[in-house]
């Protein structure tokens, strides 16, 4: 399910950077966990809607990416994220 307008400006207030900032990878990896974890209710009444599995698997990649990106250049705010979004990573 997409995210509506407020939940996504909620989030993008969280975890930018400046005011005008909508594409740094913190913001990014925040919006791909909250489009990743409401898929979870899908799921669980719609066990075989295989497609939609093929696109969650694809933002979970996307999301990995990110995170190794961040990882790599910088190390303490990476950290920061997985602690603040609850990952396991």
């Amino acid at each position: 399910m997409a995210l509506t307008s407020e939940k996504k400006d909620g989030i993008l207030a969280q975890f930018r950077r400046g005011p005008a900032d909508t594409g740094s990878p913190e913001v990014q990896v925040a919006l791909l966990s909250e489009r990743i974890n409401g898929l979870g209710g899908h799921f669980t009444a719609h066990k075989s809607d295989h497609s939609s599995r093929r696109g969650l698997v694809k933002l979970v990649n996307q999301r990995r990416k990110l995170l190794d990106y961040l990882k790599s250049t910088q190390p303490q705010k990476y950290q920061e994220l997985v602690e603040r979004l609850g990952l396991r990573r």
